[in-house]
């Protein structure tokens, strides 16, 4: 068996801790972060620079006076909540082409993305919205987002390694249900939908660390990281708090771990398969991460042993859990 996890599925509610697990664990030397996590060196994948843009989008289209497509306002939730279908659909893209390091040579990476976006609505049910608009409104809005499009798409390019040996790929979403629901959660929210949406690739390879935090803290945090001068930022971003409401007032992945037909796991379907995917909680419900937010060097070293146990005793048991599974 492998030293390493090949795929990591970072998940938790927004604002939990994610983000700043990841720039920890990018900050751990690459022998430590082998032995005391499992993890090799990360390739990244993240599902928010997706809704950032598809926003982006509906103000250029505010802007020309047409009907936003997305959202039901640059501050409100999805229009359509198969969307969340969509965003795991352009994950998928993303992995094969990861795993294929597939360089797409374009001039236009804003046309690139719209007709990524429209295609990855189809395969989650939803008809192409995009395609829709007229050549003028098109080209208006492919131009407003060109220069963030092909940030993206170089940053996208310049990831693939020339190796996957030793390599450890995190995949970082964000899933949820309204505030005081019950449970099961009805597709298309929560976990239990947008895992089943995933590639089985990614499932039979996966692992889940669990950011584990309750709404209230999740919304304390999304209050206090938010930089409205820098929405598009992994660390900075803010939710709308009416969609923290309406999309993040619980999660459903203590439901799913109480439910699961393997003790430690969570059970998927997906293409007629069916997984468990070994699981672990790193308990961040007394905030143990928002100091990782600034330099390094100014990182409180107890802080930072409490992170790095947390963090360790959540991957000890995901990477026991794998290892009998392979027996």
């Amino acid at each position: 068996m492998s030293e390493t996890f090949d795929i990591v599925l970072l998940l938790a509610l927004p604002a939990s801790g994610k983000s700043e697990v990841r720039r920890f664990l990018a900050n751990v030397e690459a022998g430590r972060l082998k032995k005391d996590f499992h993890i090799g060196a990360n390739l990244q994948l993240d599902d928010f620079p997706y809704v950032h843009m598809m926003r982006r989008a509906d103000d250029e289209l505010a802007k020309l006076g047409q009907n936003r497509m997305f959202f039901k306002a640059g501050d409100r939730p999805f229009q359509n909540t198969k969307d969340w279908g969509t965003l795991i659909h352009l994950l998928n893209e993303d992995y094969r082409d990861l795993m294929g390091k597939n360089v797409v040579k374009t001039d236009a990476a804003a046309d690139l993305l719209m007709r990524r976006i429209d295609k990855a609505g189809e395969k989650a049910a939803i008809a192409p919205r995009l395609a829709r608009l007229d050549k003028a409104a098109w080209n208006t809005v492919a131009a407003a987002l060109e220069k963030e499009a092909r940030a993206m798409l170089d940053e996208k390019h310049a990831a693939y390694p020339a190796s996957f040996e030793g390599k450890t790929i995190v995949i970082e979403a964000a899933r949820g249900g309204p505030d005081k629901s019950s449970f099961p959660l009805p597709a298309p929210l929560g976990y239990q939908y947008s895992l089943g949406q995933m590639d089985p690739e990614i499932l039979k390879r996966a692992v889940i660390l669990y950011v584990w935090v309750t709404p209230e803290e999740s919304r304390r945090k999304n209050t206090a990281r938010t930089n409205p001068d820098d929405p598009g930022s992994i660390l900075h971003h803010g939710v709308p708090m009416e969609v923290m409401l309406g999309d993040y007032g619980c999660d459903d992945m203590d439901y799913l771990e109480k439910n699961s037909e393997v003790p430690g796991t969570i059970t998927v379907t997906s293409q007629g398969r069916k997984f468990h995917l070994p699981i672990g909680r790193f308990d961040n419900r007394v905030d143990k991460t928002s100091f990782l937010r600034v330099e390094k060097k100014d990182w409180d070293p107890k802080m930072v042993a409490d992170v790095t146990n947390g963090i360790k005793a959540a991957t000890d048991k995901m990477f026991a859990m794998s290892a009998a599974a392979k027996k």
